[in-house]
């Protein structure tokens, strides 16, 4: 990260995984990036994923349900059939088969096992061809371009639920 980044003591908080793009949080504080990552504390996350194929009502439900990975039993989402988001264009594309549709998920989550919305469109059997992860908690994308940063103040809530956390410790 220090290729990338000239601030000392900054630590992301979470990650993506190589094949995904979106949204990374970077802060100095540890006790907000543990506000942040920790999965007790269960902090929201969205994405747009695009997949493979047109999932049913049926099948977007049991992702709402929680569905049994090798991990265990993940918790319920927050799924919905989207329009394609006004994005950026993907370098490389990703692949597409002319004759097979795709369909984009709005997915939130408030867990982070690795590759969790990857494995969990799988196991209904729609594979995740792009995957943008849009929102953290309270801080959105909106319109960041690729590759820009921005400064963004923790909002007053999280303030005082970390002031509560610092109180525990």
């Amino acid at each position: 990260m220090s290729d990338f980044i000239k601030t000392q003591k900054i630590y992301p908080c979470g990650r993506l995984d190589r094949d995904s793009e979106g949204l990374l949080l970077l802060t100095d504080d540890g006790l907000l990036q543990h506000r942040i990552t920790a999965p007790k504390l269960k902090m929201k996350k969205g994405y747009w994923v695009q997949v493979e194929g047109i999932p049913t009502e049926n099948e977007l439900q049991k992702l709402r349900n929680g569905v049994e990975l090798k991990d265990g039993m993940t918790l319920p989402a927050q799924v919905s059939a989207i329009c394609a988001p006004d994005i950026w264009e993907r370098n490389p594309p990703i692949r597409e088969r002319k004759s097979i549709a795709t369909q984009w998920l709005d997915i939130g989550i408030k867990e982070g096992r690795n590759r969790q919305i990857r494995r969990i469109t799988a196991n209904i059997g729609y594979p995740t061809l792009r995957l943008i992860r849009y929102r953290i908690g309270p801080w959105y994308l909106n319109d960041l371009n690729s590759g820009q940063s921005t400064l963004r103040e923790v909002p007053k809530s999280i303030q005082n639920e970390l002031k509560q956390l610092k109180g525990k410790a």
